[in-house]
């Protein structure tokens, strides 16, 4: 009998074990400052498409505000680190939190989606974060 009740709890240790390996997917805030018009927005957009379709990596949405600068990922944890998804975004040309843009992909985005320490950013009486008719 004791042996009988010693494999049931082995086996219902084992079965909690594996359940515990199922990640929730997470959300993470990460700042880019130099996304602020709705060009840079199709750009990310378009690469992450990208990214995603090549590598499955366990990125499952993402909402850009061109407003506040910012952009929200939600993720798989146990597929994917916030630091690939950091990386992925410098690669698009834009920094993400202390991560600085590659240098090549910076330099092919429109004269709006570079730093403002550079000269980029919306204008005064021509805002880019709404898409033109």
């Amino acid at each position: 009998m004791k042996k009988v009740f010693l494999i049931a709890i082995i086996f219902i240790a084992f079965l909690t074990a594996g359940f515990a390996q199922n990640h929730k997917p997470e959300w993470a805030t990460i700042k880019t400052p130099n996304l602020r018009c709705w060009e840079c927005k199709k750009r990310l957009e378009d690469y992450m498409a990208r990214e995603i379709a090549q590598t499955e990596s366990g990125i499952i949405k993402m909402q850009i505000n061109l407003l506040s600068g910012t952009t929200r990922v939600q993720y798989w944890p146990d597929r994917v680190n916030l630091n690939y998804i950091q990386t992925a975004f410098a690669n698009a040309g834009f920094d993400a939190d202390n991560i600085k843009a590659t240098e090549d992909s910076y330099k092919t985005l429109p004269p709006p989606c570079k730093r403002v320490e550079e000269g980029g950013g919306p204008k005064k009486g021509k805002p880019c974060h709404m898409q033109p008719f």
